[in-house]
């Protein structure tokens, strides 16, 4: 175990030196893109420039959609019956190692359920066992709670790209049909393939923990932070104005209205679940956790903070996809690939690829949009059905999170951290990691 603390620790080290901080990286990748666009697809400069302010704010409805459920995972993570249980579940961690054990396995079931859910709870707990001065090594620790970003959370029930292709009237519906998530998602493959991640990291990521001497603590000028947050537990009203300000009432009656439609909508209607309707649901169980209007409303204030680097960054990365889907380099690569394969690899290309994509437009359901027609046609035409390629795609799209800055901002911002202090952990993990699911994507799927 020794070789594997000191492998993490030296990339570590290069890291800190190398990597600079998540925004010029994209500023960078934004550079490498130009190039690609020039050399691989023949664009000439102008049309790459079109190409990429014609796509700078292409994806604002998704990048409003991604901000949601940041600020809503927050400000249901802090909650007051959800920071008891964040408590309680710290309260698991008595040393070093375990501090890691309880950090992964609480980032990865966070995800499977709800991505936003596993950013900011993921994020709050790193504080609750920082607290705890267990001596786990700080940066390790974080680069725990970051797990489920790149994991599970693809797999799991907030999965952009087969909750898409589950929902009536998706951009390809005439083209593949319906496919529902007992095909993807509740796939036996899947949900297997997923406790195993879950099983490995368990014991490995532990074992990356540098020996005392090496470990880097949390500064304690940021405990002292950590223990001065502002409690959402407001005190008694002082008079009527002041009553409807901290009044429990009006947020009941408001999370029961919303429980009503989501009864309707859900029974009646026989809607499916999508990234819509999951932030509606936890704005209003956001709105019934919290004990007031007041509560509810500070709690946003300050998840808002959280969301600054997407609303930044997120218009950069659109810019990226605009030079991507416009001047075909996604389709020249994606058809590279293709002409590679066979009906038994084409999986497994398709989650190298997905990944590879990911890094350069880390979103999901959009990226999907650029990637699905040519990937499915191909899939129709070597016999592959399509839920496995949902599938594969799922696996590679969240597969580079582990290494790639923007879905790790809320979480930096919160841990008070650079993201080359984790990457040297993430870039071991991740290769542990794409191993396994290669190998599952290859013989068992």
């Amino acid at each position: 175990m020794k070789i594997l603390s000191r492998t993490a620790a030296g990339l570590i080290n290069v890291s800190e030196r190398l990597i600079p901080s998540a925004f010029v990286i994209a500023l960078i990748l934004t550079l490498f893109t130009f190039v690609l666009s020039l050399g691989v697809a023949q664009t000439s400069l102008a049309d790459a420039i079109k190409f990429w302010g014609n796509g700078f704010w292409k994806l604002l409805p998704f990048a409003m959609q991604m901000c949601l459920i940041i600020l809503t995972g927050y400000i249901v993570a802090s909650s007051a019956p959800v920071a008891a249980l964040l408590e309680k579940t710290a309260g698991l961690a008595k040393g070093p190692k375990s501090s890691i054990l309880v950090m992964t396995l609480a980032s990865l079931v966070f995800a499977f359920f709800h991505w936003g859910l596993s950013m900011v709870g993921s994020a709050l707990l790193v504080r609750q066992i920082a607290r705890r001065k267990t001596g786990v090594d700080y940066p390790l620790l974080v680069a725990a709670a970051y797990l489920g970003m790149g994991c599970t959370w693809h797999a799991g029930l907030s999965a952009s790209a087969p909750l898409l292709v589950a929902t009536p009237g998706h951009f390809l519906e005439s083209k593949i049909g319906l496919i529902p998530t007992g095909e993807t998602i509740f796939s036996s493959f899947n949900l297997i393939l997923a406790g195993l991640v879950t099983l490995v990291l368990a014991f490995f990521v532990p074992a990356l923990h540098p020996a005392s001497e090496k470990s880097r603590p949390v500064n304690p000028q940021l405990l002292e932070e950590f223990a001065g947050r502002e409690s959402y537990r407001l005190a008694k009203p002082a008079n009527w104005l002041d009553w409807w300000e901290k009044t429990p009432l009006l947020n009941l009656l408001f999370a029961m209205t919303a429980l009503t439609w989501l009864w309707l909508r859900f029974v009646s209607d026989k809607a499916g679940l999508n990234i819509d309707l999951l932030n509606f649901i936890f704005l209003f169980l956001g709105l019934a956790l919290h004990s007031s209007p007041q509560s509810f409303w500070r709690a946003a204030e300050e998840g808002g903070k959280l969301v600054f680097g997407v609303i930044i960054q997120f218009p950069f990365y659109a810019g990226m996809y605009g030079i991507i889907k416009e001047s075909g380099l996604a389709e020249i690569v994606g058809n590279w690939f293709v002409s590679l394969s066979s009906a038994k690899t084409y999986p497994l290309l398709v989650y190298w690829y997905s990944g590879l994509v990911n890094y350069f437009v880390p979103s999901g359901g959009s990226k999907w949009a650029i990637e699905a027609p040519y990937l499915l046609e191909a899939a129709q035409g070597l016999g592959v059905p399509t839920a496995k390629v949902v599938t594969s795609y799922a696996w590679g799209d969240m597969a580079t999170d582990l290494i790639q800055p923007f879905w790790a901002i809320p979480l930096l911002t919160v841990a008070k951290v650079e993201f080359k202090e984790i990457l040297g952990y993430e870039l071991l993990i991740f290769f542990v990691y794409i191993l396994i699911v290669s190998v599952a994507f290859l013989f068992f799927i």
